[in-house]
């Protein structure tokens, strides 16, 4: 009886144990990585490449057992109906959202594209096609995110200056309701250091915004380098809240990258990321996508995973270096 006893003493502590850790990544594939806090809730979305799917979950790192729902799938012959990329799902003036790239099965065609649910549950209602989202120059654009500040709401996307494919850049535009672009677009980030130039095929890349506000403070988290190589990476931009957010001064770009490959750790190309605060809302953590070999490149091998970060001093984001796969981390505080 007292062996019987201790065998399930040790079974129960290693379950308690299992249930308080995770390990990365949290599934085997899935570029983009995004996800926003409702309710009790994650939602969780990435590429699929053809259609738009909600993941739900209390628990973000527990995202293999997350209930799954398609949400969305294209009429075909439109020019949203292919190549369906970076989709991030906001909770908008009482709605929601789903944010996309798409186009008619060439690159080049590549625009931004919305759909609109106004039940409460996004996993329930019905998804409507809501337009194209565009700036009165209508060129070639990606990785659409949404943040609000003082009241006003605005667009960050990655796109070409011209009609020709050669250089990504980050653009900023006020919007006037969640699907209408209210401003002219205002270039706020290009390539220029040798680590977001890195492609090989003479295009250079800035891509994948991400909004992370913390105090006075502003920090746009972009993806730079082709994310074909190992050398992808995040860079950072920089403003204040009260400065003007449409004039290209106002950022000032870290001359070092944030987050990089680390062969120690077999990570490589981690980039696409977005943000998520612990239940408890006590934590910050970072999610993003990452490869195991130098030359993975850009298709189903990316994996989702997500570790911890901090805050330096200068209220900089301290997001440390990619952590190993396999290795048991503690799961965010408060998760139940």
């Amino acid at each position: 009886m007292k062996k019987i006893l201790t065998l399930l003493l040790f079974v129960v502590t290693s379950t308690i144990v299992s249930a308080q850790t995770f390990t990365n990544p949290l599934t085997v594939s899935g570029a983009d990585p995004w996800n926003t806090y409702k309710d009790g809730y994650y939602y969780y979305t990435q590429t699929t490449g053809r259609n738009l799917a909600i993941w739900r979950t209390k628990d973000l790192t527990d995202l293999r057992n997350a209930e799954k729902k398609v949400i969305w799938t294209p009429p075909p012959g439109q020019t949203y109906s292919k190549e369906i990329w970076a989709p991030e799902l906001h909770f908008l003036k009482g709605k929601w959202y789903m944010y996309f790239a798409a186009d008619a099965g060439k690159n080049e065609d590549h625009r931004m594209y919305v759909v609109e649910n106004p039940s409460a549950d996004p996993m329930q209602g019905e998804w409507i096609y809501k337009g194209m989202v565009a700036d009165e120059t209508n060129k070639w654009a990606i990785d659409a995110t949404i943040f609000e500040n003082r009241g006003k709401m605005y667009m960050l996307w990655s796109g070409w200056e011209g009609d020709k494919n050669g250089m990504q850049s980050i653009y900023i535009a006020e919007m006037s309701n969640p699907w209408t672009i209210s401003s002219k677009r205002t270039r706020i980030s290009s390539p220029q250091y040798a680590w977001e130039n890195n492609s090989g095929i003479g295009v250079v890349v800035n891509e994948g915004p991400q909004m992370l506000k913390h105090g006075n403070n502003l920090h746009i988290i972009y993806s730079a380098s082709g994310c074909w190589t190992q050398y992808y990476a995040l860079g950072m931009l920089t403003a204040p809240v009260k400065g003007n957010l449409l004039d290209s001064a106002t950022w000032v770009k870290s001359p070092e990258p944030v987050f990089q490959q680390n062969p120690a750790n077999s990570i490589y190309a981690p980039g696409h990321n977005s943000f998520f605060k612990s239940p408890d809302g006590t934590e910050d953590w970072i999610l993003y996508h990452a490869n195991i070999n130098p030359n993975d490149g850009c298709g189903n091998k990316r994996a989702p995973r997500a570790q911890k970060f901090t805050w330096r001093k200068d209220g900089t984001p301290d997001f440390g270096v990619p952590l190993k796969d396999g290795v048991e981390l503690k799961k965010p505080s408060g998760t139940r």
